[in-house]
């Protein structure tokens, strides 16, 4: 897959799923933007990948808010000169039944998994279509298809993202612009290191394939969608997680 020349925006780059992202696509020789809302995280991992051979950027925004992401692009276009490839990936939880779920945490997750998306997709396109190029993908999840107790907030962002992305697909595809989704399952994060023995099996059970999967399946599915390759792909989503969803 020739990448060369490439320009990324990786969003919640600075740890996990993102970090292994933004490490599969400088390895294969993208610049990347390495945008969190943690300037220590993005700063390291702009500091990893620069060790690659690549440029890297950190850049510090917030992307629920919309005058952060249009900063956020005018620093991606002035530092790089342009874009080629939006992958989507911040997101944060709040996990609590319905009845306990608070308004606060419904709407901070909504904002920052789904409004994010339609935020960031907005400025990627404008500057994409100008050069009728483009891949955007979005990190859903396997909840968005499967539902998960505690998660009402969380599902409901992830299915969001689902539509959005096919939507995208649509509006954009004669512009040269794909639009796909990567749903992850399980993932071995720091996140579900955390997790009690006794729910990390249950957890397995569910699995066809008997383990969690890594970040860097996850990336490695993004890097594909993300590659010149992947041109008559769109509106698609691509399960992984290990055979717990088909």
């Amino acid at each position: 897959m020739d990448y060369k020349g490439q320009v990324a925006v990786v969003t919640g780059a600075g740890r996990g799923i993102g970090q292994a992202i933004a490490e599969s696509l400088a390895g294969l020789g993208v610049d990347i933007a390495v945008v969190d809302l943690g300037a220590e995280d993005a700063g390291a991992v702009a500091g990893t990948l620069a060790a690659k051979g690549v440029r890297a950027v950190p850049v510090v925004a917030d992307v629920s808010n919309a005058d952060s992401v249009k900063e956020m692009f005018g620093t991606v276009v002035k530092e790089f000169g342009g874009l080629d490839i939006l992958v989507n990936n911040a997101g944060i939880t709040r996990d609590a039944l319905l009845l306990r779920m608070k308004e606060e945490d419904w709407d901070s997750v909504i904002d920052v998994n789904l409004k994010s998306v339609f935020l960031c997709s907005k400025e990627a396109v404008k500057i994409m279509s100008k050069r009728r190029y483009g891949r955007i993908v979005n990190i859903a999840s396997v909840v968005a298809f499967m539902g998960n107790p505690g998660q009402a907030n969380y599902s409901a962002s992830k299915a969001g993202i689902v539509g959005l992305t096919k939507t995208i697909a649509k509006e954009y595809a004669g512009r040269g612009i794909t639009s796909n989704a990567v749903a992850p399952g399980f993932i071995a994060t720091a996140m579900t290191e955390k997790l009690p023995d006794n729910v990390k099996e249950e957890m397995l059970k569910a699995i066809p394939m008997g383990r969690m999967g890594t970040t860097q399946d996850v990336a490695a599915a993004v890097a594909f969608l993300a590659s010149p390759e992947a041109g008559y792909i769109t509106g698609q989503v691509v399960h992984v997680n290990g055979g717990m969803y088909m």
